[in-house]
């Protein structure tokens, strides 16, 4: 008899070797039941209405329809959480932006240890999708107009310091895409693996007034930029003179994550104190919960992404619930509120 507790999931790729090897190792974790495989979007939409599996794994490049073309056309009609399992591609933060939760990169060539890596991150960000929440993408993450509004400054604030995880990418685009280039300079840790920071850097970049790019030690953090931390490495604020330069650095995960929210924060607590404003966005886990503490402590303003808006509602709620956030706020809501709170 089937554990109804487990996670029913349906593997979608063009390749019958990784269909197989992802429906054999999927199947070796006690809480994951792969209902079904299918070679392309057709077969997975019926699929889909036979099995009504939990969980999608879509690979991104298939014949006949591309898995973002199928994305756009199912989250209308089927919700289903989507974890991505793409090649190193832009295409994936498509996917994203199409609907689905969170992404995996294939493995390259054949190395064990980088397969074993690779099934348990998917095992995890099945899991993690499973209790996320498919927002509607025109009522939760459309970009909206760009802040032009005058108020009062309520204090000389010299840096914004954010924390993301998953649904984190779409979060953060619709936020940075409202905000003039006249904010205090940005610095964002956004649970990503390595390539594909600098790959969403220079997205955002193109759709930003904000200039964006991956961070790299030395770097100085100004008014109108924002720095994305490189995905495997940790970052942090250091002061040099009257300026505020980033370093990053290998070391090890810290609440499972590198690079990690609290390091980020921790640092911008020590350094700017009451002259900093944190936010931490939607992501599973805690990371950052600490970090804002810290920062609040120090005297820096702190804002969470509230509950309905989250895709997973873990990182701001520890936050919440451990008194790191002054106020939570709806992410349509957010950039108007970072723009009311430093704009002179």
């Amino acid at each position: 008899m089937i554990n109804q507790r487990k996670l029913k999931v349906l593997i979608v790729d063009d390749s019958i070797v990784f269909r197989q090897m992802l429906a054999k190792r999927l199947s070796e974790d006690k809480g994951i039941e792969v209902v079904a495989t299918a070679s392309n979007p057709y077969e997975a939409r019926d699929k889909i209405l036979q099995y009504h599996p939990h969980v999608m794994t879509l690979d991104v490049e298939m014949p006949r329809m591309n898995g973002i073309e199928f994305l756009k056309k199912l989250m209308p009609q089927y919700p289903i959480p989507t974890v991505v399992v793409s090649s190193v591609s832009e295409n994936v933060f498509n996917a994203l932006n199409a609907g689905a939760v969170d992404f995996v990169s294939k493995p390259q060539g054949v190395d064990p240890k980088a397969r074993e890596q690779f099934i348990n991150e998917l095992i995890l960000k099945i899991k993690i999708a499973s209790t996320a929440k498919i927002l509607n993408k025109n009522a939760s993450l459309e970009s909206g107009a760009v802040i032009t509004s005058q108020t009062r400054q309520k204090r000389d604030i010299k840096m914004i310091a954010i924390g993301a995880s998953t649904g984190g990418t779409e979060a953060l685009y619709n936020i940075l895409t409202k905000l003039p280039p006249t904010m205090p300079g940005i610095v964002i840790v956004q649970h990503m693996p390595p390539v594909f920071t600098k790959m969403y850097a220079e997205r955002l970049n193109s759709a930003c007034l904000l200039e964006v790019k991956e961070a790299e030690t030395g770097d100085i953090v100004l008014p109108g930029k924002a720095f994305i931390a490189p995905g495997g490495l940790h970052m942090k604020i250091k002061k040099a003179g009257t300026q505020f330069v980033i370093e990053c650095f290998k070391g090890e995960k810290v609440n499972g994550h590198c690079p990690s929210v609290d390091v980020l924060f921790h640092s911008v607590a020590d350094h700017l104190g009451d002259q900093a404003l944190g936010i931490i966005l939607t992501g599973m886990g805690y990371d950052g919960a600490k970090g804002l503490l810290a920062m609040k402590k120090k005297g820096s303003m702190t804002l969470g992404q509230d509950e309905k808006s989250c895709v997973v509602y873990g990182m701001p709620k520890v936050a919440f619930n451990i008194g790191a956030v002054e106020k939570q706020i709806p992410l349509n809501n957010m950039a108007e509120a970072i723009y009311k709170l430093v704009t002179p």
